[in-house]
């Protein structure tokens, strides 16, 4: 009696850890997950127009831009974990808020039905039932944690890597999430618009953030699959907010990347991608392989980790949950599911390195996958760290004049077009440059710098030369006002304003 005893409390305690661990063997953190669901809409932009664009009829309803946002947050233990199910459930509602509880019923039988055509009616209903870590509406817990914005792959849903998103609120990290929705319909629209859509809504769930208690909106980072990790690196050109970025093996081809800045993404960056093709896959495609945003991103500290068991809709664990055993050739469902797990571990290093300052994360980075305990043969590591000096835009202008002085001005300009061939500053952007130091930093010095750079580069600019004598009177030095004034007279007879300053220095 005592050895049975012995062996159901043993069996018990294996049952607890197997169920402790989640998809693909991730480990929970030390966190209860709470999750919930927000329908809001973004009253900046409009969704729909006054007529359907499908149907020619009048479009009824709000038309602003409709984000259901899925939250994961670092939760108060106790409270019912939800069913794989409730996540599902959430798809009815995430273009459509109106939709009654009939009609989500009856998209939830959809589901299952279709999740049983790919792997079995038993199977699908054993995974809708599955319980998982999240917790609806439970208690938030103290204190302030890092966020993390996720952007769903072109037209996926919200929940589409549902287990990564408790993983990390589990880990200490606020996760939101919205549909990858297109710019006027629920189907994306693969172009620029459509890109510039999603990474507005990556801004306004940061916006959201804000008003989390728990949001720590000083360290932020953007992840994202497919189509959505090309946004992220969009939004993070675009939003200074945003301080790291991770890629799921995000959209490479270079008519897509075209829109992001290389010189702007300097924020550091993981991505993580399927298997290498070959040069012939690659050609077989109609891929053009120069220009490729990961080669070109050199002020980004790029961490670059290829998954080799891994295709493309494997990032998404939606698609790898409900996948039939003929998705799985020439690695097995083991392999492919271990492969993910140790995308996970990465982006968790990854994100303790860069938004906790976390030494053990950057330890993790700098070793080779084998030394962290990777299978042979499943990974290989680059990282390609993040070209020094001045970045060759305005901002890293400015920063290397804070440093090295604004009488270099020149030299530096220079130096940063030897670089950075396509590096320039126009002749209004220096201009209002400028009078931004003149008038609102104070700093007159800096300011006759920047009108004497515009000069030397632009020296048949009449408006900088008036610039530039505004400076000079200002700073008490009337004889070289005098010689700016006329040289901008020379260039522009017209000057009102050069033709009194100089009837009024006596010039």
């Amino acid at each position: 009696m005592i050895k049975t005893a012995l062996l159901l409390v043993l069996c018990f305690c294996t049952s607890v850890a197997q169920a402790a661990s989640g998809f693909a063997d991730l480990k929970p953190g030390p966190h209860t997950v709470g999750f919930r669901v927000v329908q809001q809409y973004d009253y900046a932009r409009a969704y729909k127009g006054r007529t359907d664009a499908v149907t020619g009829k009048t479009t009824t309803g709000e038309l602003a831009r409709p984000v259901q946002t899925l939250v994961w947050y670092p939760a108060q233990k106790g409270g019912t974990a939800i069913r794989y199910a409730d996540y599902l459930r959430t798809e009815a509602t995430d273009e459509n808020f109106t939709r009654t509880d009939a009609e989500t019923a009856a998209f939830l039988a959809d589901k299952l039905q279709w999740a049983a055509a790919q792997v079995g009616q038993k199977q699908a209903q054993q995974l809708l039932d599955q319980r998982m870590w999240a917790v609806r509406n439970a208690p938030a817990a103290a204190g302030k944690f890092p966020v993390v914005i996720y952007a769903a792959g072109g037209g996926g849903t919200a929940h589409e890597v549902a287990d990564f998103c408790e993983y990390l609120a589990s880990q200490g990290y606020v996760v939101l999430a919205s549909r990858s929705l297109g710019t006027r319909t629920k189907d994306m629209n693969f172009d620029a618009e459509g890109l510039d859509t999603q990474a507005r809504d990556i801004q306004f769930l940061l916006s959201y953030a804000h008003t989390l208690p728990q949001a720590d909106m000083a360290h932020v980072a953007a992840a994202g699959w497919s189509w959505g990790g090309l946004a992220n690196a969009l939004a993070a050109t675009q939003d200074a907010r945003i301080s790291a970025i991770v890629s799921f093996d995000g959209t490479k081809a270079w008519e897509d990347t075209k829109p992001v800045s290389r010189v702007r993404l300097t924020v550091p960056w993981l991505y993580v991608q399927r298997r290498s093709e070959s040069v012939r896959e690659l050609s077989a495609k109609g891929m053009q392989t120069t220009g490729i945003l990961l080669n070109e991103a050199k002020y980004a500290d790029l961490y670059h980790v290829v998954m080799n068991p891994m295709e493309h809709s494997d990032f998404s664990t939606i698609g790898l949950r409900f996948a039939g055993a003929e998705h799985f050739t020439e690695y097995s469902r083991a392999e492919v599911e271990a492969a993910y797990h140790w995308a996970c571990r990465y982006t968790l290093e990854f994100l303790n390195a860069n938004l906790k300052g976390d030494a053990t994360g950057r330890q993790f980075l700098d070793r080779t996958p084998t030394q962290n305990g990777v299978p042979a043969h499943m990974a290989r590591l680059y990282h390609l760290p993040a070209r020094s000096g001045p970045v060759p835009t305005q901002a890293g202008f400015a920063a290397a004049l804070a440093r090295e002085g604004f009488d270099k001005a020149l030299e530096i300009y220079r130096r940063l077009q030897q670089q950075e061939p396509t590096f320039a500053l126009s002749e209004g952007a220096l201009n209002t440059w400028g009078y931004q130091l003149m008038r609102e930093a104070r700093d007159l010095p800096a300011a006759r710098a920047i009108f004497a750079l515009g000069t030397e580069l632009y020296p048949n600019d009449a408006n900088l030369f008036d610039s530039l004598g505004e400076a000079d009177e200002n700073s008490k030095d009337p004889k070289s006002a005098i010689t700016h004034y006329r040289r901008s007279l020379e260039l522009n007879p017209a000057n009102l304003n050069a033709r009194q300053r100089l009837q009024a220095l006596g010039g």
